[in-house]
């Protein structure tokens, strides 16, 4: 139980120090930038195959169950809608966490066993400024646009897997997705990906920044990091999809 609390406050002083520096200069906007194209360009590949991958196996499943009631004609509305609430924004996050979480815990654990962090400190750098910020701030910035993507993907594939097994129209496809989405649909689920986005990079490098035992304690960081970070994208999505029904419904 001590174990436990200490490293709940651990990790809730590792956030207010990270949020303290985020909202104070100096900035370092390139370092930013350089994290988002880490962060969010290179998981496109691995985002959008996921997206096509799940929007073509929810039409297959789905089509034989709805021909059962005569409704193929809301095969259409029934992708968009499953896929814009819930499929997209949680299959991103996991995504990311599988692939980002490991991997700034990994770094910054190699630069804090080769003594990097603390070659920074000496120089007079602060490294939660330059190292984590950035990475924190790129991966709430990179998760919505990389849900967007997911969702338009994922629809997409809906299409593909539709035309393969029925003649359909592709305008007629598209309206009929389109048509049934409403505010509370795509704004609330696109958001909450931010929060996402925020767990992933936060628990990825306070397990890389304090790692301790050399070269396999780094294994070690990077594997709990992807398995915490997976687990809080599951949990806050719960969170917040309560949050959004109170507020929007």
């Amino acid at each position: 139980m001590i174990g436990i609390l200490e490293w709940f406050g651990d990790l809730a002083a590792f956030i207010g120090r990270t949020v303290s520096r985020a909202v104070k200069p100096p900035y370092e906007v390139q370092q930013v930038l350089a994290q988002l194209d880490d962060i969010g360009t290179k998981s496109l590949p691995l985002v959008g195959a996921a997206g096509v991958a799940i929007g073509t196996v929810l039409a297959m499943q789905s089509r034989a169950t709805l021909a059962r009631f005569g409704a193929e004609s809301l095969l259409p509305t029934m992708i968009s809608i499953s896929v814009v609430r819930e499929l997209g924004p949680v299959i991103a996050g996991l995504m990311v966490a599988g692939r980002i979480g490991a991997g700034l815990a990994a770094e910054l654990g190699s630069m804090r066993v080769t003594e990097q962090i603390d070659a920074m400190e000496v120089s007079a750098t602060d490294p939660m400024n330059y190292l984590v910020v950035p990475r924190v701030l790129a991966c709430v910035i990179a998760m919505p646009i990389l849900t967007i993507y997911c969702d338009i993907l994922a629809i997409g594939g809906g299409y593909l897997a539709s035309t393969l097994s029925m003649e359909t129209s592709m305008r007629l496809y598209f309206d009929e997705s389109m048509k049934i989405l409403e505010f509370i649909d795509v704004i609330p689920s696109v958001a909450k990906t931010a929060v996402f986005g925020f767990f992933i990079g936060i628990i990825g490098c306070f397990y890389g920044y304090t790692v301790r035992g050399g070269t396999a304690g780094v294994g070690r960081a990077a594997t709990i990091a992807v398995v915490l970070s997976s687990l809080m994208v599951i949990v806050s999505d719960v969170v917040m999809v309560r949050i959004t029904q109170v507020l929007f419904e």
